[in-house]
């Protein structure tokens, strides 16, 4: 998710947005250890080292940790024109807060929200080697050369996955656990299998499960929940 500099240091509470761009101007703003001039420069919140000049403070805002069962119908992204959007259920929470990962539009489950740019980058990347995992409802009744099939690993521009720990819970129902969050990894393998996809459910991330909480619902992380996701 990029957005302009002068914007997020206008939302960390540095100056108004036409200030925060004549600090830019002026070379008071660092972004990853190099000094930054040009107007309209897009930064990844969740991966950019952001410094201002001693004199510029960044308010550092209090860091939130929530889990969301997100619903069938919505898309996870915070900007663009596809609707309806996630935020349109989050009308309650404060802070501003974005999505860690993805899950699509016709996926539901467990989405974890944040504003800790780091939490969001230990949860996504393979070397933290995050397990999620997903029940699968399929149309077919599952055989055994498909789970064989949905257990290879697939390419995903240009870039093999991990394979995934696949079981069968019931004659149409499979479980999957991945280890990376490629996109449309699941789906991808079961076009390439011939095998269609009913509903698709995320479950647990690590050692966080979805538990009972209601399709719309949310609440926060305990500091145990974070702890134990953060080992």
């Amino acid at each position: 998710m990029l957005i302009r500099l002068h914007k997020y240091l206008a939302d960390h509470g540095v100056a108004s947005r036409r200030k925060c761009e004549e600090y830019i101007r002026q070379g008071l703003v660092k972004v990853n250890g190099k000094t930054v001039t040009e107007m309209g420069f897009k930064i990844d919140p969740q991966k950019d080292h952001i410094e201002t000049d001693k004199k510029l403070q960044l308010k550092k805002q209090q860091s939130v940790y929530y889990i969301f069962h997100k619903p069938v119908g919505y898309v996870c992204t915070v900007t663009g024109k596809e609707e309806p959007k996630i935020t349109e259920l989050l009308k309650n929470i404060p802070e501003r807060i974005f999505p860690v990962g993805r899950l699509d539009k016709l996926t539901s489950g467990l989405l974890l929200l944040t504003n800790d740019g780091r939490f969001a980058y230990e949860m996504t990347h393979p070397k933290f080697k995050q397990e999620k995992e997903y029940v699968v409802k399929i149309r077919e009744t599952v055989t055994y050369s498909m789970l064989q099939e949905l257990k290879k690993s697939i390419s995903i521009h240009g870039r093999k996955t991990q394979p995934a720990t696949v079981t069968l819970q019931a004659p149409h129902v499979v479980r999957m656990i991945l280890y990376e969050g490629r996109n449309r990894q699941i789906r991808r393998l079961c076009q390439r299998a011939g095998i269609h996809i009913e509903k698709l459910k995320r479950i647990r991330i690590g050692p966080l499960e979805l538990g009972n909480l209601q399709a719309r619902e949310y609440r926060k992380l305990t500091f145990r929940e974070i702890a134990l996701l953060r080992k």
